[in-house]
Formats: structure tokens, C-alpha cells, sequence
């Protein structure tokens, strides 16, 4: 087997430790999302434990944020005509930009469920850190 050269070796160390720490933040986002669902769901046990006589009440306040959000969120990504907009380059585009506009547009919010499709992708982001959509 031939002799790696140290710059072939220094790269794959560099490879290795980039998939090290990724399986570590991916570790770590996991479990934050993890906690930050039990909050949502007001479910407080591995913070603050429930003792025996006492209220076992939570404030939901996770919960209460995150709905509270929504609203003005949605309001500003659906609240009107256009979702998405295509700005023209010059004056001969503006025809097919306004176009092109309102087919995407058509096709987002009539001939699928945009306004869901937006509200899961909102509240996911706020949740889990995250919000992806797939697209088809």
C-alpha cells in the first residue's frame, strides 16, 4: 500500500473530526428538541420533578408562546395575495414576472394547502429549531 501524503492525511483527519462534532450538535439539537416538546406539552418531570403533596400544576408558557407567534407569522408569510413574488430584471420582464407570480402563487395556495403547508413549516421552525418543507 502506497505512503499517504500528509496532506491527503491531514485531510482526512479534517474530514473525521467535521463528522465528529456534526454527530455531537446532532446529538445535542436532538435532545433540545426533545426538552423543547416536553415543555410544549407542559410536561416539566425531568426539570422539576413532582412531590408528593404538592400542586403538580405547569405553566405552559412554551405553548402559549409559540401559538401566540403564529398568528403575526402567518399573517406576514400568507396575509396577502402574493406568497411569493418574482421581481422583473428590466422592463421586459415585468410581464412574465407578474406571471409567473400568479401561477406560483396559484398553484401554492389553490391547487395545494399552502396556507397549511406554511403553518407546519412555521411552527416546526419555532418547536424543533427547524423547518423544512419538501417540494415536488
Amino acid at each position: 500500500m502506497p505512503k499517504m501524503s500528509e496532506l491527503d492525511l491531514k485531510s482526512v483527519l479534517a474530514a473525521e473530526k467535521a463528522d465528529a462534532l456534526a454527530a455531537l450538535v446532532a446529538a445535542q439539537l436532538s435532545q433540545d428538541r426533545a426538552t423543547a416538546m416536553e415543555y410544549y406539552l407542559g410536561d416539566m418531570t425531568q426539570d422539576m420533578p413532582t412531590v408528593e403533596g404538592r400542586s403538580t400544576a405547569v405553566s405552559t408558557d412554551v405553548a402559549d408562546t409559540i401559538e401566540g407567534l403564529m398568528p403575526a407569522l402567518m399573517d406576514i408569510f400568507a396575509g396577502s395575495d402574493e406568497v411569493v413574488r418574482f421581481e422583473p430584471v428590466g422592463p421586459e420582464d415585468e410581464e412574465s414576472a407578474q406571471q409567473e407570480t400568479d401561477y406560483v402563487n396559484h398553484v401554492f395556495m389553490q391547487q395545494n394547502p399552502g396556507f397549511m403547508t406554511l403553518y407546519g413549516f412555521i411552527k416546526d421552525a419555532l418547536l424543533s429549531k427547524v423547518g423544512i418543507v419538501k417540494i415536488w
